[in-house]
């Protein structure tokens, strides 16, 4: 029986894990259950057609199924799960001669555990009257980040989904994207800077405040 290593946020997706590898197969539609609309979402941002997200999320947790014996518990069982995703739709997008392309879609969500840590501190100085200017000025403001995070080269923009979208410990990236964690520190670092030089004028104008 496989053997694996614990720690305390990782407790429950691993008795899931074990259950599931002892032959427990509703253990595994738990897991399923749990993060199946955040891979979504994470494939959601690597290609344009919609149509191919249920495809390629399927497709994730067959693989995660297959591959669960691989999963030591080491990193976080969503770490681990997000490289499968990530392989799985740039695998499909290869496959159909199509660039994988991060779009940032959900930086616009209503829901406040969805919507990126950066957003919440651009729009804030703006969006505190529910004013039908605080409002527009709001939106103009996330759609202005949603440029920015997409106009990021490839490796700044994965690294600041990560940590602002998905809510992932700079160890949690590192093991991720498989570079050192001073190298996550680095990209993020430079994501939020470019963000700011973009954004701040509109802040500037609006607010008339320096952030």
């Amino acid at each position: 029986m496989t053997v694996l290593s614990s720690t305390p946020s990782n407790d429950a997706d691993i008795l899931l894990v074990q259950r599931t590898l002892a032959g427990d197969q509703r253990a595994f539609e738990m897991l399923v259950v749990k993060y199946r609309k955040r891979v979504e979402r994470l494939i959601g941002r690597m290609v344009r057609d919609t149509d191919l997200v249920e495809d390629i999320s399927q497709e994730t947790f067959i693989r995660a199924y297959r591959a669960l014996g691989q999963f030591r518990g080491e990193a976080q069982f969503y770490t681990w799960l997000y490289r499968i995703a990530v392989n799985t739709a740039k695998k499909q997008l290869m496959e159909l001669k199509r660039d994988p392309i991060v779009l940032m879609s959900s930086m616009t969500s209503s829901d406040d555990d969805e919507t990126s840590g950066v957003e919440h501190e651009l729009t804030g100085q703006v969006a505190d009257a529910e004013t039908p200017e605080a409002v527009l000025a709001s939106k103009e403001i996330a759609q202005a980040v949603n440029a920015a995070m997409e106009a990021l080269p490839k490796e700044l923009g994965q690294a600041i989904v990560l940590r602002e979208i998905e809510g992932l410990s700079y160890e949690e990236i590192a093991e991720a994207l498989d570079c050192p964690i001073g190298t996550v520190r680095s990209r993020i670092f430079r994501a939020r800077e470019a963000i700011s030089a973009r954004i701040k004028p509109m802040l500037e104008r609006q607010s008339g405040k320096r952030w």
